[in-house]
């Protein structure tokens, strides 16, 4: 160790992936500063991720990201069909599912859903977190860290030079993947079902098969060849393709087995790599440890089902940047940051329980869901409601869970504010009013006005007359009622006082 020590940040995020470079541009949102630090030298290689939900993308949104984002993801325009077949020369696109009800649809987002690779997103949020302030180090190695009352020292390794410096910090953020390393040494075990279903192997590999697939685009294609059954995803929609399949055989002669798969010659295929896997189910039995946070998957696996560990790790920087910031400044007491693991943790088990009972059939996901499930769109619109946490229920009201097999948001506490255009042209929507500061959206003729709170009179479907919400920076309904001066009661007990806990227990 050299001795030397570079500038204290406020908060240390380690790992470089989706959800620590999530993290950095929510806190630098927040105005807090940070510094990641990456050991791989470069982001992500392999497409790995690819859908990302409304949920997601209203995050980017508020980190004025979405349109950029979008952009990114042209190539997989139109491409939100799963397909099946006995080789992708003979596969049929399936119908898209569709809501119950009277249109077949439901207007739940300001912002359409996304489908773009890891590999392409990455690089467009570690370049808008180094413009928005952050520090974004690769090639930089946690060795080691300690925590104390006060802030965390990390022993940091220069990989390219060599270098060893010591870094302190306020907070530590560990993104760091499903091995943490970080986890590990706070010595954080996990629980859940462990491996799931058999081992697969992943092969991504190059193909122009632009023509092969036109008219019948998709997102996932069910390959039902008795030689080589798998899927095929489609990475860009032309030429990038990741085809995963049963077993640990990774010498096969897969370009054999991939030209069994597409059913043409595909003389241009190249294979890129072959990376081998299993899925599993786990998730930390603490989010939290001292001045320390696991987010992504350090804090939860869970099988790929429409990227539903990208998502929920987004969902876990969104929740935990405003806290820390709201502690860093003195706006709220450290006990905030109890709330992280009380809300996350059980949002993180919903999430890996839901991924890991999902179907693999494509056919019967379609054509016969199960009705036990979630609905859809309680997944990928952020629907968990929190019970416990920075809440403050309504003890006089009666107990109103938010369903999970239905769709039915109005509002309630500790959901994500129901999303409603707020102009004709539709651009600016009940999300937009939260953010990254407090909100009080009101239906009262006189609305109670706070230095703190920016307040927003609307006439809204799931607001009563005379009744008040009070959002929190993560467009969470912390309060409502019929007294908007309790309102104001309730931001100042939840930054001050500890919330609403209870010690959560895995099923």
């Amino acid at each position: 160790m050299s001795g030397q020590r570079t500038p204290m940040p406020e908060v240390l995020v380690v790992g470089g992936g989706l959800v620590g470079l999530t993290t950095a541009l929510v806190l630098r949102h927040h105005g807090v500063a940070v510094t990641l630090v990456e050991k791989r030298s470069t982001t992500s290689p392999q497409p790995k991720a690819r859908r990302f939900h409304v949920r997601s993308m209203e995050i980017f949104r508020e980190l004025g990201l979405a349109r950029l984002v979008h952009h990114a993801a042209r190539d997989l325009v139109g491409h939100d069909h799963m397909a099946a077949g006995r080789t992708l020369a003979e596969a049929e696109q399936l119908p898209l599912w569709r809501p119950p009800g009277p249109g077949g649809s439901v207007d739940i987002s300001p912002e359409p859903p996304c489908l773009i690779a890891q590999d392409v997103l990455e690089p467009v949020l570690r370049e808008a977190a180094v413009d928005a302030g952050a520090t974004v180090r690769f090639e930089t190695e946690l060795l080691a860290f300690a925590q104390d009352d006060d802030e965390v020292a990390a022993d940091l390794l220069d990989r390219a030079t060599g270098e060893r410096t010591r870094l302190r910090a306020r907070y530590l953020v560990a993104a760091d993947g499903a091995r943490s390393p970080v986890r590990e040494a706070l010595g954080i075990g996990r629980s859940g079902r462990g491996t799931i279903g058999e081992p697969n192997v992943n092969v991504y590999f190059h193909a122009d098969l632009g023509e092969v697939v036109r008219g019948r685009e998709f997102n996932l294609c069910q390959i039902e060849h008795p030689e080589a059954p798998g899927a095929l995803a489609s990475v860009d929609g032309r030429r990038r393709w990741v085809f995963m399949g049963g077993g640990t055989t990774t010498d096969r002669d897969w370009p054999a087995v991939l030209r069994t798969v597409l059913g043409v010659p595909a003389p241009d295929l190249d294979v890129r790599s072959v990376l081998p896997w299993r899925a599993e189910m786990l998730v930390a039995d603490r989010y939290t440890a001292g001045r320390v946070h696991l987010a992504g998957d350090a804090a939860h696996v869970m099988p790929p089902f429409a990227a539903s560990g990208a998502n929920t790790g987004i969902a876990d920087a969104h929740n935990l940047g405003w806290k820390l910031a709201a502690v860093l400044r003195g706006r709220a007491a450290p006990a905030l940051l109890d709330s992280y693991d009380a809300e996350r943790r059980p949002a993180g088990w919903f999430a890996a329980d839901q991924s890991s009972r999902r179907t693999l059939n494509l056919r019967a996901a379609v054509t016969a869901p199960d009705p036990t499930l979630a609905h859809p769109f309680v997944l990928t619109a952020g629907g968990y409601q929190y019970t416990e946490g920075a809440l403050v229920n309504d003890p006089q009201a009666p107990d109103d869970p938010e369903p999970t097999t239905d769709f039915a948001p109005t509002g309630r506490i500790g959901t994500r504010i129901p999303h409603r255009w707020l102009d004709r042209s539709r651009t600016r929507s009940t999300l937009d009013l939260a953010g990254p500061h407090w909100t009080l959206l009101t239906n009262t003729p006189t609305p109670t006005t706070h230095p703190d709170l920016t307040t927003h009179p609307h006439t809204l479907d799931f607001l009563p007359a005379q009744h008040s919400l009070l959002l929190r920076p993560d467009h969470v309904i912390a309060w409502r009622g019929p007294d908007p001066t309790a309102a104001v009661e309730a931001h100042t007990s939840l930054l001050n006082a500890r919330p609403t806990t209870r010690e959560f227990t895995t099923p």
